[in-house]
């Protein structure tokens, strides 16, 4: 038992120098991660709200808004839409996947591109968590070698909890992994600090890890759904974001404006919080119509294919459960009826699992306090590294070996060994 004890205390330590440098990054910047939705709501709180002409003022069609952005922005087509359903609220269009235009619904005026600053701070922070911002070829090499850590970063939790295990449990053998000891320099300062903030940080961290592992590899998440007793959808990427299908008109028809649309949806959803439609890159002038909406030229489609994408509308719900359930109502685009609808309830339970270890990852599942502890245990994990380096450096290149110990660390050891 002593001789397996060793061996793992060396591959430990050896696993922890080799990808302690990636490990650090990933725990940094996933701090920023655990609270980029509130940093965001934060930074653009004046341009999310307008003040409406009265109070039953009219409200601009949401392809006139779409155009009102394209013409403001050259730099990127709108993808999607988000409206909100109190009056006071101004109108998301979204740029790509990483940029947003604020629109006032009652006058089309382009109030800002929101916290550009931020967004791409935060964009930079994801890449970085992801696979180390590379770009281009190298970002495969990246998300490979975050992949990787990530899964040593769970190795080191679970084999750190064996080497911790105490021999007894007693008040005298736990002490030291309790809580922080004043006094302590040096190793032994090191050493309770490693332990401590290990103990704590252990049950979030392996729950972080063992979701980055289902995020990172396929067969992580296909075997989620195995365990679960379902089939693994056969395509990687959110569930659920496949077109749904409707039968084409068989003569030339118009497409129903969007808010006609839209209004359909929140009938099946009178909580409803946020309702956005994907726009598929936006039409483009001359162009075919995008996935939902009209094009500039765009009067209507001619039958003929068999079938057509229909018009998907995203709609979160207030105090829906789990927070970040959505429904998905998908309508035909030129009748306006409901061909679909999707709720968190309808999904069997692979996915369940598979949604909750999404969100798990960044605590979002367990609302603002499950993303305070998620955040805590990321920067619990940078400090765990750093303990992790001072202690192999003393190991390796101190300069002085003696057989006395500071009395510190001499009673930190004892009580441990007891």
């Amino acid at each position: 038992m002593r001789t397996f004890r060793n061996i793992l205390f060396w591959i430990h330590l050896i696993a922890g120098i080799a990808t302690g440098l990636v490990i650090a990054i990933m725990s940094f910047t996933g701090v920023v991660i655990a609270f980029e939705k509130q940093l965001i709501e934060w930074a653009e709180r004046d341009v999310r709200t307008v003040q409406p002409p009265s109070p039953d003022a009219p409200r601009l069609p949401v392809e006139a808004l779409v155009e009102r952005v394209r013409a403001a922005r050259t730099d990127g087509q709108p993808s999607g839409v988000t409206v909100y359903p109190e009056p006071t609220s101004s109108v998301l269009v979204s740029i790509g996947r990483g940029s947003v235009t604020y629109v006032n619904p009652y006058t089309g005026e382009v109030l800002g591109n929101g916290a550009t600053g931020l967004r791409g701070f935060l964009q930079w922070n994801v890449e970085l968590h992801r696979w180390l911002a590379a770009g281009g070829d190298n970002r495969a090499v990246g998300k490979a070698i975050t992949g990787a850590s990530n899964a040593v970063f769970l190795f080191l939790a679970i084999s750190g909890l064996y080497l911790w295990w105490p021999r007894k449990w007693t008040l005298r053998a736990m002490r030291p992994s309790l809580w922080f000891r004043r006094g302590l320099k040096g190793k032994a300062r090191d050493w309770n600090w490693h332990n401590v903030i290990g103990f704590w940080s252990l049950p979030v961290l392996v729950v972080l890890t063992a979701s980055g592992m289902v995020i990172s590899y396929k067969w992580a998440s296909d075997l989620v759904y195995t365990v679960m007793g379902h089939e693994a959808p056969a395509r990687q990427g959110p569930p659920g974001s496949a077109s749904v299908k409707v039968p084409a008109p068989e003569v030339e028809t118009p497409r129903k404006p969007m808010d006609v649309l839209m209004a359909e949806a929140w009938k099946t959803s009178p909580t409803w919080s946020s309702a956005t439609v994907r726009l598929g890159g936006g039409a483009r002038p001359g162009g075919a119509p995008a996935q939902g909406g009209r094009g500039p030229e765009a009067k209507g489609e001619k039958g003929g294919a068999d079938s057509v994408d229909a018009v998907t509308v995203t709609l979160r719900e207030a105090d829906a459960w789990p927070p970040f359930s959505s429904k998905q109502v998908s309508l035909n685009p030129f009748s306006g009826e409901v061909a679909k609808q999707e709720t968190y309830a309808d999904h069997n339970s692979g996915r369940k699992l598979r949604t909750w270890l999404r969100f798990l990852h960044t605590g979002e599942a367990l609302g603002l306090m499950g993303q305070l502890v998620a955040a805590i245990a990321s920067l619990g994990g940078v400090f765990l590294v750093y303990t992790g380096f001072a202690l192999s450096w003393r190991r390796f290149f101190s300069r002085r070996r003696t057989n006395i110990e500071p009395r510190e660390e001499a009673a930190a050891q004892t009580e441990r060994a007891a």
